[in-house]
């Protein structure tokens, strides 16, 4: 469903992605674990086309957004197929990034519009269901700076849905919170982990990753140092690197 294939990403003289592998199958919770500056969340914006690659190959439902071209440089898909492509990703921020002018229930609908080409009902009506989803169906017409972070949190994955994406991206989605707020946003992508949406989270919470994904992946310096089934990688028995990351504590 989703694969990054040997990617290499430096910023200057500093390589932040070193040859990182990865395999997301349809239906399937991917954790993606590490300390600041490990790569994770570069790894991450490279899979949604909000960084270009320095080489490797990164595949989306089994097309090429980025392979190698003849002379080894990565190439892109041509403008049409790349924006055809995205819209196959959904990507929740950790910092929101909902338009402040807008109403919630516009923030919502705006997006459908403006990429999807809905008519103004049928978007509307989509972000009311999935407004209720979230449990802020009687937030619509407020605006985000009326809502805590949690609820704002929870609007932007709401906006993410109404786009149908086909993978789902979380990056950092409670760093911001409080561990009451945590635990609202938590609960919201448990349930579509329940629904066996395909999605891939950068996390910190060890406990959500262990309980909630199928697998986890370990990076460290820019490298995916594990990648294995959740309750394994994080259960009592894990490696002496994930021991020096995450402590002893009975994840």
């Amino acid at each position: 469903m989703l694969q990054a294939i040997n990617v290499h990403k430096s910023f200057g003289e500093t390589g932040v992605l070193k040859g990182v592998s990865v395999r997301v199958s349809r239906g399937e919770v991917v954790a993606i674990i590490g300390r600041s500056g490990s790569g994770k969340s570069t790894l991450l914006r490279c899979m949604n086309n909000l960084e270009t690659v320095d080489g490797g190959e990164i595949r989306i439902g089994g097309e090429a957004l980025v392979a190698p071209g003849a002379d080894g440089r990565p190439v892109y898909k041509k403008d049409g197929e790349l924006r055809a492509l995205m819209l196959k990703m959904g990507m929740v921020f950790q910092d929101y990034n909902l338009f402040p002018h807008y109403s919630v229930l516009k923030n919502l609908t705006a997006p459908q519009t403006l990429v999807l080409r809905r008519g103004a009902k049928e978007a509307e009506e989509k972000a009311m269901a999935l407004l209720a989803k979230v449990g802020l169906e009687e937030k619509a017409n407020e605006y985000p700076c009326n809502l805590s972070g949690g609820q704002c949190q929870r609007v932007a994955i709401a906006r993410a849905l109404c786009m149908d994406p086909e993978i789902l991206c979380f990056d950092e989605p409670t760093s911001a919170l409080d561990p009451q707020l945590t635990q609202e946003v938590l609960s919201v992508i448990r349930a579509l982990a329940e629904e066996k949406r395909t999605m891939v989270v950068v996390t910190h919470e060890m406990n959500f990753a262990r309980d909630v994904a199928d697998r986890v992946i370990y990076m460290e310096n820019g490298l995916v140092v594990e990648d294995g089934p959740a309750q394994e990688v994080l259960g009592a028995n894990r490696s002496e690197a994930i021991r020096a990351f995450a402590g002893e504590a009975n994840y």
